[in-house]
């Protein structure tokens, strides 16, 4: 079934024809094929349509190709159901279009003219590479402003997303392992509504949750531990993406709340800068600036919160980006703004360089960790001993990390929080 009105359709290729320029090429959207898993014969890996390709057709079936022509507008060859398919999987996706068998004699007959393609390759066609990166960057900087109709199935996969925090919260005890709160949290999210889930979900408790992307395995929750979840529904391929960080019994130790608070404040600092215009490392600059300053009367860290950051001491406890964008998949479009490469900013790479526009969304997810990698690590150790109080450090090892995580979109005024409803 395809997700989308036609009148949404029409207005996404009407937009990318005018970003495509006066004198475009030939554009081919490639959808991809299934990728065979190994040794298992016929058995293939689900299949994920290219996401330009998708959002341009709203299909989900592999082997399709959009065609624009600046001559002739837009055209969808598509890959007719096979009675095989019929046979083994039942009724499968039918999308209005022509045989993609008749693509070669469509650009047979346009012989001599530039062709890029977007996506997958199409077989048989040579793209030109660099026209192709020109289109590809013009499509991007629509893409990354969500319409109404993805934001609408965002919203749906964030009410799941919410349905299944509600159940592993209400599952989190002592004795209770991580994988089975990882069922109870997914199965929640398919009875709400969600047809997949974004990632595979994270469930670290005590030390583990330290490790950034932790896959839940069979440790059992102890009293005074406290445990990160990272999980989010899919709904026809739009995603939710939400942390949280609970304590195992009715309350976090004393520690464990100290760091909690100091990361909430952190995210609402950095929540409250998600402004049209201002840039994304200054969104990453405000939560790390909290996180700094918080340590720092813990007596973790020492020294000016400027010199923490510029030197990035603070990466210690903050290793990874602010967030990223979230939408169609889990880390949708990102990049860097025209003519910029990648920068660090108080210690981090930023995946994500652009001044915010409206439209955009954004996981907004500050944490301090304590990694054993890091934090033992005799470099580092070295570079930042005037900064890092060591001995001070010590007790808060067992916290293990924090995490909070927001959806937030980017409006003309105040950032609009699409996860609200989940508590934390």
């Amino acid at each position: 079934m395809i997700p989308f009105e036609n009148d949404v359709l029409d207005r996404r290729r009407k937009r990318a024809a005018c970003v495509f320029g006066d004198d475009p090429p030939i554009v081919l959207f490639g959808a991809g094929k299934p990728v065979q898993i190994p040794g298992g014969q016929d058995q293939t890996y689900p299949f994920i349509p290219y996401p330009e390709y998708y959002w341009l057709t709203g299909s989900r079936r592999w082997g399709g190709v959009l065609v624009y022509d600046p001559q002739d507008g837009w055209r969808h060859f598509i890959r007719p159901v096979s009675q095989t398919e019929r046979l083994w999987e039942g009724g499968t996706e039918t999308v209005e279009g022509e045989d993609v068998a008749g693509l070669q004699c469509w650009l047979d007959q346009r012989p001599g003219r530039p062709v890029a393609v977007i996506g997958a390759a199409v077989d048989n066609v040579e793209s030109d590479l660099q026209l192709a990166a020109a289109l590809q960057a013009s499509l991007d900087g629509i893409r990354r402003r969500k319409d109404a109709a993805e934001v609408a199935l965002i919203e749906r996969a964030a009410a799941a997303t919410a349905a299944g925090h509600a159940s592993a919260r209400d599952a989190i005890r002592p004795g209770i392992s991580e994988r089975r709160i990882r069922i109870e949290l997914e199965a929640a999210m398919f009875r709400h509504g969600a047809d997949g889930v974004a990632f595979d979900t994270i469930v670290g408790a005590g030390t583990h949750a330290a490790v950034l992307h932790f896959e839940p395995g069979a440790r059992i929750v102890e009293p005074d531990d406290l445990v990160l979840i990272d999980a989010g529904a899919s709904i026809a391929g739009y995603a939710a993406d939400v942390t949280r960080t609970y304590p195992a019994g009715d309350r976090f130790t004393p520690r464990q709340q100290a760091v909690y608070d100091l990361v909430l404040a952190a995210q609402l600092e950095a929540i409250s800068t998600c402004r049209k215009g201002v840039e994304w490392h200054e969104v990453h600059r405000a939560a790390a600036g909290v996180i700094a300053r918080g340590l720092r009367d813990l007596g973790i860290l020492r020294g000016k919160t400027d010199d923490l950051l510029e030197s990035g001491a603070i990466s210690l406890f903050l290793p990874h980006g602010v967030g990223h964008m979230v939408g169609l998949g889990v880390r949708d479009v990102g990049g860097l703004a025209a003519g910029r490469e990648v920068s660090v900013y108080c210690g981090i790479r930023m995946r994500v360089d652009l001044p915010m526009e409206e439209g955009f969304l954004m996981t907004v997810e500050p944490g301090v960790y304590f990694v054993p990698a890091l934090l033992d690590d005799a470099k580092r150790r070295e570079r930042f001993s005037g900064m890092v109080d060591w001995d001070a450090l010590e007790p808060w090892r067992p916290v293990g990390g924090v995490r909070i995580e927001d959806n937030v979109l980017i409006t003309a005024g105040e950032p609009r929080i699409l996860t609200s409803e989940i508590p934390k």
